[in-house]
């Protein structure tokens, strides 16, 4: 809101009734932009991928940030967003706070976990990537074993790869917000979607993120 010169329009898309009302007082604390400043009350997801197909792209570039509250952002928003080709994104991805909580050491996820984990991501193949297979022999006969191989590091990784599947370009250096303990709670990653300014936008993005 402070940024000069400043943006066109401000949309904020927050669900629950409380937070929504606080950020309502953004028209209070900044009068010269109330004019400027949209509060939506709807699911995140329902609302951003409409508003991605009704909005004439051919005239419109947008900065983007996602803050989600644990793993709500669904991986087919983020899609909806990269094609675009005009959305610059800011992402917090739920690293440490619930994708880490949710991948078991000795064996896959339960189903409803492994099914939030496919959502976030996009595909099942997070199953290879993040577990490694061992075939044991026991008296039952063979027996397939799978063991988290993933930490922080690794699923990071991951994340960064998975938005360049969609994206322009996105930035190789993901900034891990953490904890007083010092263990990632978030990471925060920035992908390019419009061609044309790609190059500039993912320099001044990587210069921001480095620690």
């Amino acid at each position: 809101m402070e940024v000069e010169p400043p943006f066109k329009q401000y949309v904020f898309v927050e669900q629950e009734a409380a937070r929504a009302l606080e950020l309502e007082k953004l028209k209070l604390q900044f009068p010269d932009k109330a004019t400027c400043v949209t509060i939506v009350r709807e699911d995140v997801n329902t609302y951003l991928k409409e508003w991605c197909k009704r909005t004439d792209w051919r005239a419109c570039r947008v900065v983007m940030f996602l803050d989600p509250y644990g793993m709500q952002v669904d991986w087919s928003l983020i899609e909806a967003i990269a094609k675009t080709r005009a959305v610059d994104l800011w992402i917090l991805f739920p690293l440490g706070v619930a994708v880490n909580r949710l991948l078991m050491r000795a064996e896959f996820p339960p189903k409803k976990w492994a099914e939030a984990l496919t959502r976030i991501l996009g595909t099942e193949e997070w199953r290879d990537a993040f577990y490694s297979r061992q075939v044991e022999r026991t008296l039952f006969g063979d027996q397939e074993v799978r063991t988290k191989e993933a930490d922080f590091s690794k699923i990071s990784r991951y994340f960064v790869e998975r938005l360049k599947t969609v994206f322009t370009a996105v930035a190789n250096n993901p900034l891990p917000l953490r904890n007083s303990r010092n263990v990632p709670l978030y990471l925060l990653c920035f992908a390019a979607g419009n061609p044309r300014a790609a190059s500039t936008a993912l320099k001044i993005a990587q210069n921001i993120l480095r620690p």
